[in-house]
């Protein structure tokens, strides 16, 4: 009888852990397969929200150039101070509609997450915000300097103030940045061979400054919300320009229009 009893409680004890086994099988299955539909579910919804392309940027343009302090002393020579090489950034955003809505236009633009990825090897690189008025000019406000995010005023209005950072609400006017690389040379003496000093990129040459040394490439993220309060989100990379296949800066000056694909999307 106690053998019996021994017998069936091990029985039991069997069952009973190959019920708990099956239960812990049974509850994962029913878990991963709720998860694989919320998943699914949720990449679905992800890829219906983003069929229709709202926002994109198909065109970049740089100018890049060079400027500096030039004095002449005593014994003609000259010395450049403040040596500095400069690039004009105009992003575009376009709505990708001729007809305008709440949904294509603009009701507020930020640009975050501001990095150099490729550093300089010389000299302080800043970013600027720019007046398009001054586009491929050495002129930048250093109140305008951007440090990790700008955000952008939008109007509709017939005219608006390029000294602060605004865009029309119907992306009329692009995003307008100077990209300042600063104190490539603080004090660098020419003879007086030297008679005629030009203020753009052929500057570079004269003092000796490298392309490579100063490539640089700046990453950020273009944040858009339209006027349905929907939210948009582009990770950008801007390649400084400093050559193409026709010149180079140290030519005095290039300008690049790239046509590029960045698409927005909804978050």
């Amino acid at each position: 009888m106690k053998n019996k009893n021994i017998t069936l409680t091990v029985v039991l004890i069997i069952f009973l852990l190959i019920f708990i086994i099956l239960t812990g099988i049974t509850y994962n299955t029913i878990k991963q397969y709720s998860y694989s539909n919320t998943y699914l579910e949720s990449v679905l919804k992800f890829q219906e929200e983003n069929e229709e392309n709202v926002f994109s940027i198909d065109k970049i343009t740089y100018f890049s150039s060079c400027d500096a302090k030039i004095e002449t002393n005593s014994n003609s020579s000259f010395t450049i101070s403040d040596l500095f090489q400069y690039t004009d950034i105009a992003i575009f955003i376009n709505p990708n509609s001729d007809k305008l809505t709440p949904k294509n236009t603009l009701k507020s633009v930020s640009l975050d997450n501001i990095t150099f990825s490729l550093k300089p090897i010389i000299g302080t690189p800043s970013l600027y915000y720019k007046n398009i008025n001054e586009f491929a000019t050495p002129k930048f406000s250093k109140e305008n300097a951007i440090n990790n995010s700008i955000t952008f005023e939008t109007t509709s209005k017939d005219t608006i103030d390029y000294t602060k950072p605004v865009l029309y609400n119907n992306c009329a006017n692009p995003i307008s940045l100077c990209y300042v690389n600063s104190n490539l040379q603080e004090e660098y003496t020419l003879e007086n061979t030297i008679s005629n000093i030009a203020h753009n990129g052929s500057l570079l040459k004269t003092c000796a400054i490298t392309t490579n040394s100063i490539s640089c490439k700046i990453s950020l993220d273009m944040n858009i919300t339209n006027n349905l309060d929907e939210v948009y989100n582009c990770p950008i990379t801007l390649n400084v320009p400093l050559s193409t296949e026709k010149n180079t800066i140290y030519d005095g000056s290039l300008t690049l229009k790239d046509m590029v694909n960045y698409i927005f999307i909804k978050h």
